[in-house]
């Protein structure tokens, strides 16, 4: 457990239940400032402080009743992550598929024509998403979907974003699997169109040489390079193996490259779209347009590359073997690579925790990705735990370490303010087009500029990051613009009062989504009891005292009047959420 105040080291002191025979007085009793809960400990927030922090890294953002329900299980980490995997939310194509239906009501109420509407797109995937964000109580399988969502990327920023459940579809895999197998993970996310179209092996033929015709190398490429070995052969840390010049050792070369391309050929649409007539089931070549979106592709052996296939150190994918077999192969093939532990738990534990894991800590995870205790490889539960629960994730002796730290994503802020705070809004409804926010910010779920995701993973901001020989692979998206355009966001959120709208005001009368800060208000009169409520909620208390004494001098400035509650707490959150405490997690 984390210290936030030291005592003195002595037999007798004040605090930790010495007050026996003792009165003590104070000028107030708010906010459990009585003079025996001073005194005590028990009007202390290390437990608030502690559970908040661990909920940063489990949740998209946790507000005080999450915060307070771990606290009462004194802080029983563990427990809560178990009881985690016993929930299942909505999925995303049903969330999107709900919200879908009401629009079409909603359209046909204000007699806008059928020909007018245009959906389900990118859009309404995004209002599915937020609206699991905001409402499903899952928290911590949506904060690994979305994590995984930037190991194996696609992306709206491409065909798919005309196609909103082949979208949500493709997200529902990464919901189904966080808490399952590693390799049944990869196999789905295969098989999806969603992946086939974005890397572009849906439809991707046997070689035919009289016209010049060979497979497609992009996925075989990247599910080496980006979905489970990378470039390098690693230890079990995460560090490079050397050769004996003290070379870097590649895991691959382009004949890896060619022979596994070979294996991800013969496969198309597995079922046909509804509304096609024209034939009575999917064929090799029909595209996206004409095909389910999220059945899974299925193999058409006759398109298939025939022949044995030697990937990955001389591993033999036999020939003559049905097109599906070799697949299947393949990917046992890859799982099974010794680089996959440190590769994966290496790129979770940025996305959870902090951006310069120790080797230690990384081998600790991959060791647990290898053999979860009971013979399993690729376990995620286990991982998940290993990850959560390591010391260097929980212990306080790393809070004072530079190196123990993340810029917070910024879509990640965003979700937490949501989640954070109570929201007003008329129909109860958390349709968030996202497009605002993802051009300001350049940040949005499903929304990478490409396969290599919204920053790579050794990124380096000039400076002494680059320097020390730090990455921070968030920084890549804090520019001269987006910083910019993010305190134009907060202030939007706080002074202005709105958190997002949808796109359909104009046509349903769609009202926005606001923070209601009425709790705060009570608060508001005094600098220092308003500030421990935002120290518990958004920087888990690591509050500086220059960042502290900012804020209290410019409440100071403004009237302590009860009828200025709303300016004191609007300016002060807004100060707050810039501030680089709460940026920079720790």
């Amino acid at each position: 457990m984390c210290n936030y105040l030291q005592a003195q080291d002595e037999v007798l002191y004040l605090g930790a239940g010495n007050t026996t025979g003792m009165t003590v007085t104070t000028s107030s009793a708010a906010f459990n400032t009585t003079g025996g809960n001073t005194i005590d400990g028990s009007g202390l927030d290390a437990d608030a402080m502690e559970a908040s922090r661990f909920l940063s890294h489990a949740t998209m953002g946790a507000d005080r009743e999450m915060i307070d329900a771990l606290v009462a299980t004194d802080l029983d980490f563990e427990a809560w992550i178990d009881n985690q995997y016993m929930l299942q939310g909505t999925l995303m194509n049903a969330q999107m598929d709900n919200i879908w239906a009401d629009l079409l009501q909603l359209y046909a109420a204000a007699n806008i024509p059928e020909e007018d509407v245009f959906g389900p797109y990118a859009l309404h995937f995004h209002y599915a998403w937020w609206t699991s964000a905001m409402t499903n109580e899952d928290v911590l399988r949506q904060k690994l979907a979305y994590a995984l969502s930037q190991v194996l990327v696609i992306s709206g920023r491409s065909q798919l974003g005309d196609y909103g459940e082949s979208l949500a579809g493709y997200y529902d895999i990464l919901l189904r699997n966080a808490f399952g197998n590693y390799r049944d993970l990869l196999a789905e996310v295969t098989l999806h169109p969603s992946m086939g179209v974005y890397l572009t092996h849906l439809n991707n033929p046997k070689t035919i040489e009289s016209e010049n015709i060979h497979p497609d190398e992009n996925y075989a490429r990247e599910i080496l390079q980006l979905f489970s070995i990378g470039l390098y052969e690693l230890n079990n840390d995460g560090s490079r193996k050397l050769d004996a010049d003290g070379s870097a050792i590649p895991t691959y070369d382009n004949n890896d490259i060619k022979e596994l391309a070979k294996v991800f050929t013969g496969l198309g649409g597995g079922a046909l779209a509804d509304w096609v007539t024209w034939v009575d089931e999917p064929y090799f070549g029909l595209d996206l347009f004409g095909i389910d979106r999220n059945v899974p592709m299925k193999m058409y052996n006759e398109w298939h590359e025939q022949g044995e296939k030697t990937i990955l150190k001389n591993n033999v994918i036999p020939d003559g073997q049905d097109g599906m077999v070799d697949i299947n192969q393949a990917i046992d093939i890859i799982f099974n690579h010794p680089n996959v532990g440190p590769f994966v738990s290496y790129r979770l534990i940025q996305r959870l925790i902090k951006s310069n894991p120790s080797p230690a800590y990384v081998n600790r995870v991959a060791t647990v990705f290898n053999n979860n205790t009971e013979g399993v490889r690729g376990d995620m539960k286990s991982v998940i735990k290993a990850i959560l629960l390591d010391e260097e994730a929980r212990a306080c002796s790393y809070l004072s370490d530079a190196d123990n730290s993340r810029l917070r994503e910024p879509l990640m802020r965003y979700t937490h303010v949501a989640r954070a705070l109570p929201k007003d809004n008329v129909y109860d409804r958390y349709w968030n087009n996202g497009y605002g926010y993802l051009e300001t910010v350049k940040q949005m779920a499903l929304q990478a500029p490409s396969v290599f995701n919204f920053y790579v993973t050794d990124f380096q901001p000039v400076g002494d990051i680059a320097q020390s020989g730090l990455v921070a692979p968030e920084f890549k998206l804090h520019h001269t613009t987006s910083s910019i355009g993010y305190l134009n966001e907060v202030n939007g959120w706080t002074i202005w009062n709105n958190l997002w709208y949808s796109w359909e005001g104009g046509t349903i009368g769609d009202e926005p989504v606001d923070l209601d800060t009425e709790y705060l208000h009570e608060r508001a009169v005094d600098a220092d009891n308003l500030l421990r409520e935002y120290d518990i909620l958004f920087s888990h208390g690591q509050l500086t005292d220059e960042t502290r004494g900012i804020i209290r001098g410019t409440l100071s400035q403004m009237s302590d009047d009860p009828t200025e509650a709303w300016n004191r707490v609007r300016y002060s959150l807004y100060l707050f959420l810039i501030s680089p405490d709460y940026v920079i997690r720790r």
